[in-house]
């Protein structure tokens, strides 16, 4: 049985908790389809897969157009026609984008707005990110690719979203992919480039308020994507050393992730929403430290 029919069925799983086995049976409510973003136009880089690629798919569930970013042309026009063939929606586009490709931005700026038409781009969400580079043996082009990715890219392609949504007097929306590892001791440059995506969405929300740019974050803890699982999803979710018992599913990210960036939230600002089942909040068990 497929993980999407697994998480429409709510099928039972074990784990064991203190010693004691429990039966959990996870109820994954979806709240698309929904008018919440009716009319806005988004940017979800990263797009392709796992916890990105279930944002757009809620997001256009939501009645967004959405612009989804990947590193090659076949892998974004395959993301593109998958998504389409699942909502019946023709408001999906792609772009070609490497994020750790900042020489490119104004270029690829000018494709979106392209795209868009005489539309205004009014929500950015920074997801696109790797992982890797772990202290005591990481290497320097390692540590460089993990920064600029996950950091340096959010960093560049936030500020020029954010001037023409300034310019353009938009009232829109960045959103932060965060992670648990922004609570945790950094041993690795994953975990360095999340605890600054926290700071820069508290200095961006700061400084983007006045102009009715609202800014947040969501941290998903461990999620049940390619990135987590790369010998593929399984029907068992289950995740002993997490407090919850279970990793997260993509489909409930994206959930929060349309709340956010919804009128419901304008009040939310510089705001990091943990969905991480305690890691990295009551516990670092899941994480180790050895050198």
């Amino acid at each position: 049985m497929s993980l999407k029919s697994f998480i429409k069925k709510g099928l039972s799983y074990t784990l064991s908790t203190l010693q004691t086995k429990i039966q959990v049976t996870p109820q994954i409510n979806c709240i698309s389809p929904n008018s919440f973003l009716q009319g806005r136009n988004a940017l979800i880089t990263g797009g392709t897969s796992g916890i990105g690629y279930a944002i757009c798919k809620s997001y256009v569930e939501a009645g967004a157009l959405v612009v989804l970013t990947g590193r090659t042309q076949k892998r974004v026009n395959d993301t593109v026609q998958r998504l389409k063939d699942e909502t019946s929606s023709d408001k999906i586009y792609g772009l070609v984008l490497d994020n750790r490709d900042i020489s490119s931005y104004d270029r690829k700026f000018q494709e979106l707005l392209g795209i868009l038409k005489d539309k205004k781009l009014d929500i950015l969400v920074n997801n696109a990110g790797v992982l890797g580079c772990e202290f005591g043996k990481g290497r320097e082009e390692e540590y460089s690719a993990v920064m600029d990715t996950n950091l340096k890219g959010v960093f560049f392609l936030s500020q020029l979203v954010a001037r023409y949504m300034k310019d353009n007097h938009i009232a829109g929306n960045i959103l932060n992919v965060a992670s648990s590892s922004s609570l945790r001791p950094a041993m690795s440059a994953y975990t360095l480039s999340k605890w600054g995506i926290r700071g820069l969405t508290l200095g961006m929300a700061r400084a983007l308020a006045p102009y009715n740019i609202v800014v947040n974050g969501i941290a998903p803890g461990p999620t049940a994507t390619p990135m987590t699982m790369p010998n593929g999803l399984t029907n068992d979710i289950s995740l002993d050393n997490n407090p919850m018992g279970r990793y997260a599913l993509p489909e409930e990210i994206a959930s929060m992730a349309v709340i956010l960036v919804s009128n419901i939230c304008r009040m939310v600002v510089g705001d990091i929403v943990y969905m991480t089942g305690g890691a990295g909040l009551i516990t670092f068990d899941d994480m180790s430290y050895n050198f």
